[in-house]
């Protein structure tokens, strides 16, 4: 699976892009359009106009790398939001939306960042 760990980030594209796009172009899209570093780690998902292909751009750390996928039937969830603004996912909801997950973008299907709690404090009788 793309990006096992929760603390990686998945960062939508706001609008349909040109899936013929390679490595720079779709590099220039994240560092223009998402005003984001695509050698953070993080992944980058795009969609096709007709929402049946897409592309993810990530960097595993020695270089950049494209995972496509395609449907035969069906679409993709729309994840397109107006204004134009970058969505957020997590890696579960990223690999449910390339299954073809309908409610992804929709419903928040993860919880929030988990964090840390101070302990309460013990009171000595």
């Amino acid at each position: 699976m793309i990006g096992s760990s929760r603390s990686v980030q998945v960062w939508a594209y706001p609008a349909p892009a040109d899936l013929r796009r390679g490595y720079n172009g779709l590099y220039g899209m994240v560092t223009q359009g998402l005003e984001r570093d695509p050698l953070s780690g993080d992944l980058f998902l795009f969609v096709n106009r007709r929402r049946t292909s897409c592309k993810v751009l990530m960097y595993d750390g020695t270089g950049l790398c494209i995972f496509m996928k395609r449907l035969e039937e069906g679409r993709f969830a729309s994840l397109w939001r107006s204004p134009p603004e970058a969505l957020k996912l997590t890696s579960s909801e990223l690999a449910l939306f390339i299954e073809g997950c309908q409610l992804v973008g929709k419903t928040a299907l993860s919880p929030s960042e988990i964090r840390a709690k101070p302990l309460a404090s013990s009171v000595a009788r």
